[in-house]
């Protein structure tokens, strides 16, 4: 029996071989350059002839008088884009659920899906154009006898702005996941709310939102190991000198320390830093998410 059942499950492993082997290669071979963060690396020495200074390059990414300043925008953009994208896919859910009309349904959906599929070099341009000082916008501000905003140039609107853009372009697509979380709720739970007398609001609030609640702690669960990613296509793409102060992350300044100054082992450090955090972010993410939503990997 168990040669049989080998058998069959050999096929299986053959087909999952070149994949295995493709994340080995790119993923898991690539981790030895890790070793450059404890070094003072030269790429003419190599890493094996380059000089060892343990842990000197982390003490000197924590002593930069910068990195509370970067530490901190990383933090407060990546924590307000997983809030809201959580907040909002939930609402407008809830809200097209309640759509009976299919075709207009569709449109809409269609609609918030598309910018999903859009790269932030595409919508990158589209923003600078809309918001810029005489952009769209801040046409429609003016006819309501508003000050211009220099939206991506004034460190006080420029997280907001990486905020709500973010959160526009993805919340489409996390919505789709809510509303097939809304096609399990059983029917039967609505007729029954409907013999007790509940209205609309009742019945979302005692049926609708107790059926996705766990799909919801689910993906607020899973989203704490990206407390850390802000978004470097994002940022990278909108960010300019003037909006550093409020606008610079640790992915921001990790390709600057290595691809602009050529601190490699400096920039390695940060990210190794940054790896070991989102590692116990994400292993922690996964125990809530099997403590609260029932949800394991394996």
């Amino acid at each position: 029996m168990k040669k049989r059942s080998l058998r069959l499950e050999v096929p299986f492993h053959l087909m999952l071989l070149p994949g295995a082997l493709l994340v080995f290669i790119f993923a898991y071979a690539p981790m030895f350059g890790i070793i450059i963060a404890f070094q003072k690396y030269y790429p003419t020495k190599g890493f094996f002839h380059s000089a060892w200074v343990g842990l000197d390059n982390f003490r000197y990414i924590f002593m930069l008088p910068n990195f509370g300043r970067v530490m901190w925008n990383t933090v407060y953009i990546a924590s307000m884009k997983i809030i809201l994208t959580l907040i909002i896919p939930v609402l407008t859910a809830l809200l097209l659920n309640e759509v009976r009309k299919q075709f207009f349904k569709r449109i809409v959906q269609t609609f918030i899906y598309l910018p999903y599929f859009l790269s932030w070099v595409i919508l990158a341009g589209i923003l600078m154009d809309v918001l810029s000082l005489d952009g769209v916008v801040n046409h429609l501000l003016g006819f309501m006898n508003i000050k211009p905003i220099f939206f991506l140039g004034d460190n006080k609107w420029f997280p907001w702005t990486l905020i709500a853009s973010d959160t526009w372009k993805q919340f489409g697509f996390d919505t789709i996941i809510y509303l097939a979380a809304l096609t399990g709720i059983n029917p039967t739970l609505y007729e029954a709310a409907v013999l007790d007398g509940a209205g609309r609001w009742k019945q979302t609030l005692y049926v609708t939102l107790p059926g996705i609640l766990p799909i919801v702690i689910l993906m607020m669960t899973l989203s704490l190991g990206n407390v850390l990613n802000a978004g470097f296509d994002q940022v990278f793409n909108l960010y300019s000198a003037p909006v550093m102060e409020s606008g610079d992350i640790i992915d921001t300044m990790i390709y600057r320390m290595g691809l602009q100054n050529f601190q490699f082992s400096v920039s390695a450090a940060l990210g190794v830093f940054k790896s070991a955090v989102s590692f116990v972010l994400i292993s922690v993410s996964y125990w809530c998410a099997y403590r609260f939503a029932n949800y394991r990997i394996f």
